[in-house]
């Protein structure tokens, strides 16, 4: 396990003499680390993201970490999340169609695999509807089903392309030539790096 790694993601966190009674530091994380609770040190980690914006080497020193401990959802979770960080955050309520009214039979794995097509409104210069792809993750939950409603977290193959969304705005999702859940945006942050994509 490459402690350095866990370590150089935690000095990014407040200084303990400056900290407040809520915030996390370094010797939080330490104090998991020298009694072998890797996975713990890790799981506080990942959850300062929720809580203000962090630099890309953050999230790819944990996500090395993750990958040194064979832990796949962490990593891929801090995987997703530099992805975030270089292209921006869009999160939005998805509501699936029941079973029947769509073509899927069985829950979405929430865990970034899915790469649906969208409609987001693009329109060729003829004036059809172009979809646009994404990568899907379900908040708080591994899968969602058939008429399931989950937040979820979309990353553009081309970010580009979704400039334009606006929260509220709503967008339908297509696995096939129907239409397999619509959502309406809640959040669009601006990318918290100049790094290239």
């Amino acid at each position: 396990m490459d402690v350095p790694k866990l370590l150089e993601a935690a000095s990014l966190l407040v200084r303990e003499e400056i900290a407040t009674e809520n915030d996390i530091t370094i010797n939080d994380v330490w104090d998991y680390l020298t009694h072998d609770k890797w996975e713990v040190a890790l799981g506080l980690l990942e959850e300062l993201g929720d809580v203000h914006p962090l630099p890309l080497s953050f999230w790819e020193a944990l996500a090395t970490a993750a990958e040194q401990m064979h832990l796949r959802n962490s990593a891929a979770w801090c995987r997703w999340r530099c992805y975030e960080t270089r292209n921006g955050i869009i999160r939005a309520d998805l509501t699936l169609h029941p079973t029947g009214e769509s073509h899927r039979q069985t829950p979405l794995p929430g865990n970034g695999v899915l790469r649906p097509m969208w409609d987001i409104g693009n329109r060729t210069p003829a004036g059809e509807s172009v979809l646009n792809i994404a990568q899907l993750w379900v908040e708080f939950t591994p899968s969602q089903g058939p008429g399931g409603r989950s937040t979820v977290r979309l990353a553009p193959l081309d970010p580009s392309q979704w400039q334009h969304l606006q929260p509220s705005q709503v967008i339908t999702m297509h696995e096939d030539q129907t239409v397999g859940g619509t959502a309406a945006i809640l959040e669009i942050q601006p990318p918290t790096t100049t790094t290239a994509a």
